[in-house]
């Protein structure tokens, strides 16, 4: 587990104190970035696919990147926020099977933590609106990671501890403990990695299988067991993450993210991204903010 965080580096985009109103009233919203809230005054409501979670003063919440969810206050709250972006050199996730919002009760140190990643990044707030319609825009995300390469290098390096401070008060059981049950072999580490840098490419089992100098069936038998999914559908789940990361990033058409995502065809993409997801990419695409991927 320690080795798999250190592979990862996060992307401060916003953080700030903010006290908001009904009007922050917001439905299918989905972003390419993680957040995480500390409530300290009023009260709201979040929800995923699966559940509402009240937001109540004295409690941590993290939505993760793409995550479909509704934000509601029907009165006030008020709360420290961060968005920032995970990145990795293979494209892993930590958060790659879990796109749910989760709630801790928060510490002491939580809100000094907070106050403190607000003290070392000013400016960092969302000045136009707190309208995901609106700050969601590539432009905007490219703005403020750009302020990241101006940072003192020990602003950056606090930065990122307290990143992952907030980061492991996360760290429940449904996120985090089957994976650290779970060694996987680097024979099968090599070949997911390669699937995740080469999702253009026509990949199949008897090629991973080749270049881990492994029977076909045999490496499929091992990268099941060690993975819970066989090679071809964990291809094609990691193709559709891939497809949603370019939907909410970009303003490339459907048939545009099928040949870089790597399907055959548009019904293949199509037909496989409904599986995955349970809605076809046009349906999909109207439910993120629509200027989230304009330029």
């Amino acid at each position: 587990m320690n080795k798999r965080f250190l592979k990862h580096t996060l992307s401060l985009l916003n953080t700030d104190y903010v006290k908001l109103d009904s009007r922050w009233n917001y439905k299918n919203v989905i972003s390419p970035y993680h957040r995480i809230y500390y409530i300290d005054a009023g009260e709201g409501k979040i929800s995923d696919i699966s559940k509402t979670l009240k937001l109540e003063a004295d409690y941590l919440y993290i939505i993760p990147a793409y995550t479909l969810c509704n934000l509601v206050c029907e009165s006030h709250l008020s709360q420290y926020f961060v968005q920032f972006f995970e990145e990795s050199a293979d494209g892993t996730s930590l958060f790659s099977n879990v796109r749910l919002i989760h709630k801790v009760k928060a510490s002491v140190i939580d809100l000094v933590n907070f106050r403190r990643l607000v003290d070392i990044n000013p400016g960092r707030g969302i000045n136009r609106s707190d309208n995901p319609q609106v700050y969601e825009k590539n432009i905007y995300y490219k703005e403020y990671q750009e302020l990241n390469n101006y940072q003192k290098i020990s602003d950056f390096l606090e930065t990122q501890g307290i990143l992952f401070q907030l980061l492991s008060r996360f760290t429940v059981p449904e996120i985090f403990q089957a994976r650290e049950e779970r060694i996987i072999p680097a024979k099968i580490l090599e070949a997911m990695r390669f699937v995740y840098v080469n999702l253009h490419l026509p990949l199949n089992v008897k090629l991973l299988a080749e270049r881990a100098n492994l029977n076909s069936e045999y490496f499929s038998r091992l990268f099941e067991k060690h993975t819970g999914m066989r090679p071809l559908s964990f291809i094609s789940e990691t193709r559709i993450e891939r497809a949603v990361h370019v939907m909410a990033t970009s303003r490339a058409s459907i048939s545009e993210i099928a040949v870089l995502t790597g399907f055959e065809s548009l019904s293949h993409f199509t037909r496989t991204f409904k599986k995955v997801t349970g809605r076809t990419p046009g349906i999909y695409r109207k439910q993120i903010p629509h200027s989230a991927t304009e330029e």
